[in-house]
This record gives C-alpha cells, structure tokens and sequence, in this order.
C-alpha cells in the first residue's frame, strides 16, 4: 500500500495514531446513522471480516484520508478483500466534509489503485437503499447497482425496511469505463 494523491485529498494506509480521530467519527450520530441508526456504541464487532467497520489504525486494507493542504482528518477509506479478485469498498466521512465531492474523490482513488495495483478483478459496496447520499457516491464512482436485498437488521434502523442495496464494478467495467472519458 502507497500513499495516495488526490486534488484535495491525501490517503495513506491508516496508524495507530489515526485511532482518535476513527473513535471520534463513530461518535457523530449523523455519521452512524445508516450504520446503527445513530446509535454512539452500537456498532459490534463480530469477525475479523467486519474490523473496518470499526477501525482503529491498525487495519491493513484501511486508509487514512486527510486534506491535502492543511492535513485536517477527512474520514477513512478501504478496500477489504473479500477473496483473491475480490475487494469491498467502505468509507466514512467526517460530517462538515460531506457535500464536497470527497467521498467521491476518494473511493475513485482507491478504486483505481485497487484495479491497477492491487490487481482485484472485481470491487463491490453496498449501503442501505434509504442512503442516498452513499448511492450517489457509489454511482459517481462507476459502481453499478446489481441488486436489492431484504435485510433482518438486528436492530431497526429508520429506512432499513427498504433493504441494502449492491453495486460492484468489474476490472474491465473500469477500464472500460476510463477510455470512454
């Protein structure tokens, strides 16, 4: 894993010292809202699979984001392998940072690295249906929705009877996709 350039972003592999800022983010309502309905400590870990959803800087498929110019915290972005060709994309943004096209910036950037450097043949996502800020970010980054699945939340979150929603983008979707632009 390499460090990242973006116009207004800088993403490295995440550190323990990223832990405070990544404790801070899960403790915004609004952030978790799509997550645990807003619940601050709901969020359980419950594999080695799901440790991005809570990360604490020592994550190795996890990626600190900060703003280019001032080193401020943005949020966190990944791509955890699911199997050999496979990677899912996650990210978490800091609330005063969303509606600025960063996630967006951001999850393209690691999407094209994980297509050119890693080498995964396929990167998929997913999010609740009722997020739409998140399907717009999936969709500006040329994730394609694939399906619509009913989930048994755990606990009701507002908007989880509409489902989660799936997208995935192929390696050659991708550089298909590239030469189109």
């Amino acid at each position: 894993m390499s460090l990242l350039q973006t116009a207004n972003l800088t993403i490295v592999p995440c550190k323990p010292e990223d832990s405070a800022d990544f404790i801070a983010l899960e403790g915004d309502p609004e952030v978790m809202r799509f997550l645990t309905g807003g619940r601050i400590g709901a969020l359980m870990q419950s594999s080695i699979e799901d440790t991005y959803l809570r990360p604490r800087g020592t994550e190795p498929h996890v990626w600190t984001a900060r703003r280019a110019r001032s080193n401020s915290f943005v949020g966190w972005f990944c791509l955890w392998p699911e199997d050999a060709g496979v990677a899912e994309l996650g990210y978490r943004l800091r609330r005063a940072q969303w509606g600025q096209g960063l996630a967006s910036e951001g999850a393209s950037a690691l999407i094209d690295w994980g297509f050119n450097v890693a080498g995964y043949d396929k990167i998929i996502a997913s999010t609740m249906a009722a997020n739409r800020a998140s399907r717009r970010v999936l969709e500006k980054c040329g994730l394609e929705h694939i399906r619509t699945v009913q989930v048994d939340w755990a606990e009701a979150i507002p908007g989880g009877e509409q489902g989660e929603v799936q997208y995935e983008q192929t390696r050659t979707g991708w550089f298909s996709a590239s030469r189109d632009h």
